[in-house]
């Protein structure tokens, strides 16, 4: 089972990657639901096995990429986010370490992984990956396009993705630049 959901990671973030057209230096957000992925109702059957495995899958692919993941926290840390301090950029840290059922075991296995892991009260991702209804998007920068791919479920979770596009700014005919599209 491991595997396959771990291919299943792979396969959705590599994808909206593409699509999303994310850079060296970009940030994708993940949320992450193990008791999703295994079939049980969000946050109520956390598996940090399940979790090392699909964390693993995806940091790896994402890390080849040089782009930054930001593991999303449950609801009882606020949806705080664990990220690499390079990626923090200016923002101030929280005091908080995620444990598998306070924060998620997703977070807390992106916590264990990073080498200099910092939690943030936010970030501004420049796309996310929403894996069993964690709510992703109070993370992502304005303005979100959903991004549809061909990767519905991971496990038993649903998958829902969007990447980030400037605002258009300006009337009807304001002209604009298709590459930041």
């Amino acid at each position: 089972m491991f595997e396959q959901t771990a291919k299943e990671a792979r396969g959705a973030v590599e994808e909206l990657c593409a699509a999303a057209k994310l850079q060296p230096g970009s940030v994708l957000v993940v949320g992450c639901s193990t008791s999703e992925i295994g079939g049980s109702k969000i946050g109520s059957d956390s598996s940090p096995e399940l979790a090392k495995a699909v964390f693993d899958a995806i940091y790896e692919l994402l890390k080849s990429k040089g782009i930054y993941l930001a593991a999303q926290c449950c609801e009882h840390l606020n949806r705080a986010i664990i990220t690499e301090r390079a990626a923090a950029g200016g923002a101030d840290p929280v005091n908080v370490v995620p444990q598998p059922k306070a924060g998620g075991s997703f977070a807390a296995a992106a916590y264990a992984a990073f080498e200099d892991p910092v939690a943030l009260e936010k970030i501004r991702a420049d796309a996310g990956i929403d894996i069993g209804g964690t709510l992703i998007g109070m993370h992502l920068k304005e303005v979100a396009v959903p991004v549809r791919l061909g990767t519905a479920r991971i496990g038993q979770a649903m998958v829902i993705a969007a990447r980030t596009r400037p605002k258009f700014i300006g009337g009807v005919r304001a002209a604009y630049d298709e590459r930041l599209l």
